[in-house]
C-alpha cells in the first residue's frame, strides 16, 4: 500500500512539473520588465543588480535542472558544496569576462548547449556515458566546464540590455553575487526536498525515471532553442 501511494505521488508530481515546465520553456531569459529596467541604469546600482541576479537564478529553470541533477545522488553536504562551488566558479568567470570583454555568442546556441548539459548530467547519473560514448570524464571537471557555458549564456543575454559602461563592473559583480545567493536558496530547497524524498521512500525506485525525465527536459530545452534560432535569426 505504501509503495503504491509513493508511486502515485511521484506520477502526480511528475505531471505537475511537466505542465509547468512546458509553459516556462517559452519564457526563459531576462524578463521584458527587467530588461527595460536594466536599460535605464546609467550608474552603479549594486542592490538592484544583486536582486536581479538572485531572481534570475531562482527562476532560471535551466540552471536549476542542471544543478538538481548534480546533487541528485550526493548524500554528503561536503560533496554538494564542492560540486556546486565548481559550478559557481565557472559560472562567475564567464559571466564577468563575457560582459566586460563584450564577448557575445548567440543566446539560442548557448541555451541549446545548456539544454544538452542537462542531458549529459542525466546520462552521467544513469551511468550510461561510458556505454554510449566510450568516455570517462571527471564529474568535477564536467561541472566546472558546464559552469563556464552557463555563465557565458547569461553574459550574452545581459549584453543585449546593458547600454552604459558607467559602473558596469560593479553592477556585474553585484549581479553575480545575487546569482550565487539565489543558487544557495534554490539548492537548499532542492537538497531538503531530495532528502525528504529519501526518508519518505520511493527515491531509489524512481531514480532512473527521474533522470529520464531530466533528460527529456534537457532535450526539450535544446530543441526549443534550436527551433527559435532557425526561425528567428
Amino acid at each position: 500500500m505504501s509503495k503504491s501511494i509513493n508511486t502515485l505521488s511521484f506520477k502526480i508530481l511528475l505531471l505537475l512539473v511537466t505542465s509547468i515546465f512546458c509553459q516556462l520553456v517559452y519564457a526563459h531569459g531576462v524578463s521584458v520588465r527587467d530588461a527595460g529596467f536594466i536599460q535605464q541604469i546609467n550608474e552603479r546600482a549594486i542592490s538592484i543588480f544583486i536582486y536581479l541576479g538572485a531572481k534570475h537564478m531562482v527562476t532560471g529553470y535551466d540552471h536549476l535542472l542542471y544543478l538538481c541533477g548534480v546533487i541528485f545522488f550526493l548524500n554528503r553536504l561536503r560533496d554538494i558544496i564542492i560540486f556546486v562551488s565548481l559550478f559557481a566558479v565557472g559560472h562567475s568567470i564567464t559571466l564577468l569576462w563575457g560582459v566586460i570583454s563584450h564577448t557575445h555568442i548567440n543566446p539560442y546556441i548557448i541555451d541549446s548547449i545548456i539544454g544538452l548539459s542537462i542531458v549529459y548530467k542525466a546520462l552521467e547519473n544513469l551511468g550510461e556515458l561510458k556505454n554510449l560514448f566510450h568516455i570517462n570524464i571527471s564529474p568535477k571537471l564536467a561541472v566546472f566546464c558546464f559552469g563556464l557555458i552557463h555563465g557565458l549564456g547569461l553574459a550574452s543575454k545581459l549584453q543585449d540590455f546593458i547600454v552604459s559602461d558607467n559602473g558596469v563592473i560593479a553592477n556585474i559583480i553585484s549581479f553575480n553575487i545575487g546569482v550565487e545567493i539565489g543558487q544557495i536558496i534554490a539548492l537548499t530547497v532542492a537538497y531538503f526536498a531530495i532528502n525528504s524524498w529519501r526518508k519518505i521512500g520511493g527515491f531509489y525506485e524512481n531514480a532512473r525515471t527521474s533522470n529520464f525525465v531530466l533528460m527529456f527536459f534537457g532535450f526539450l530545452l535544446c530543441l526549443n532553442q534550436m527551433s527559435a534560432y532557425f526561425l528567428l535569426v
